[in-house]
Parts: C-alpha cells; sequence; structure tokens
C-alpha cells in the first residue's frame, strides 16, 4: 500500500503546461488534519507551479526531485499520515512540481490520516471553488439545483452558472451545486470527474464570503 501511494501521488506527471493568464494571485492554505487546524492562509504568485507557490511560504522537504512534498514546516509523513494537496476542492491528479496555478486557484496543503490514498477526491471547504475556476485552468458548466427561485438565482450568480429545477437531466460535464432543505449539511462527491456537492439548510450561508465550512471536507 505504501508502494502505491508513492507511485500514485509522488510520480505521476501529466505534464505542466502553460499558465493561463500571466500575473494574478493564487491562494493558498496549509492545514492538519482535514482542516481541523489552520497553519497558514496566504495570496501567491499565479503562473508558478504549486510546488514552487508550497516553497514560498514553509520550508518543505520533499523526495524524489522535488516531486513528492514529505514534510512542511517540520511535520514529516509518518506511518499512515502524509501532505496532501487539493487545487480548488479537486485532489490533485500529479506531483505538485507539474501544476501551474491559475490566477484565482486555491491550492490547499492538509496533512492528514489516510487508509486509500485516493480517498476525499473531492472536498467543500474551498467552495465556491471547483464552480468558478474548475481544475488546470478548465472550468466546467456549473448549474444549480433547487426548488427554491430565489436561492436558484442567487446561487446561480454567485457560481457564474445557472438554475434548473429538480428533475432536469443534467449533463455530465456539469459541475452541480445541489440545496435542499432539512439539518445544515455539506457533501462533496465526483461523477466522473465532474463535482456534485449536496448542501442542506440556510442557502443564505453559501453567499457569505467567510464560510463556517471552510478548510473542511465536510460540514454537518
Amino acid at each position: 500500500m505504501k508502494a502505491a501511494f508513492l507511485v500514485l501521488f509522488a510520480a505521476l506527471a501529466a505534464g505542466c503546461g502553460s499558465a493561463a493568464g500571466a500575473g494574478g494571485q493564487a491562494t493558498l492554505w496549509v492545514t492538519r488534519d482535514r482542516g481541523a487546524v489552520v497553519v497558514r492562509a496566504v495570496q501567491v504568485p499565479a503562473g508558478e507551479s504549486a510546488a514552487q507557490g508550497l516553497d514560498r511560504v514553509a520550508k518543505v522537504q520533499t523526495r524524489y526531485g522535488g516531486r513528492y512534498v514529505r514534510a512542511v514546516d517540520g511535520v514529516a509523513e509518518h506511518g499512515r499520515s502524509s501532505w496532501f494537496y487539493y487545487v480548488n476542492g479537486y485532489l490533485a491528479d500529479r506531483s505538485a512540481a507539474d501544476y501551474r496555478l491559475r490566477p484565482g486557484d486555491v491550492e490547499w496543503w492538509d496533512y492528514r490520516s489516510w487508509r486509500d490514498p485516493a480517498q476525499d477526491p473531492v472536498v467543500v471547504g474551498a467552495f465556491p471553488e471547483p464552480f468558478l475556476h474548475g481544475y488546470d485552468g478548465k472550468r466546467r458548466p456549473a448549474l444549480v439545483v433547487t426548488a427554491d427561485p430565489a436561492a436558484g438565482h442567487a446561487l446561480a450568480r454567485l457560481l457564474r452558472g445557472r438554475w434548473v429545477k429538480p428533475g432536469t437531466a443534467l449533463p455530465a460535464n456539469a459541475n452541480v451545486l445541489i440545496v435542499r432543505s432539512g439539518p445544515s449539511r455539506f457533501s462533496a462527491r465526483l461523477a466522473g470527474q465532474a463535482v456534485r456537492m449536496t448542501f442542506s439548510g440556510d442557502w443564505h450561508r453559501l453567499l457569505r464570503g467567510r464560510y463556517p465550512f471552510r478548510f473542511r471536507y465536510a460540514a454537518r
């Protein structure tokens, strides 16, 4: 299992490409324990690699020619606790040396325990990402599914998408936010490579600039 983890998260190289739009800023977070402890939340230049962004603000130890982050600020992998990184809520599919930050990206490093290195492939803590900036410079259409027209219109504006009523056929390539009534919960899953986020509770909370679920994998 450990060997498979290293192969998956240290050796993957999908090619870096060029960052869309030179200049601008990206956001970088460093947390621990699935976002329960926030260590850093800063701005870094877009156009650099995710590895370069992290190296700007923290003391980093790497392996495999800088392609695998082993330790951040002295907190090193141990047993089944390691550093994972997300971009706009997606668990990254390549080395941080190979991901180029775009303006508006949220680069998020979290030190956590794991059972399967591919668990938690998408999380809610970077909302309204990935609706706004997508992944690797590719933004999917955004849909808001709710029976409440006020919520639908307001959230569609936030996500630069459109509102559809429940029961509408959803295109496979769209990132979808489903809003329901009920106890407060917020979760995310992948449908292929598209995101399906489900929120229940007071939808006005999704419009606030400082979200109570920020930095979290899921909220309830």
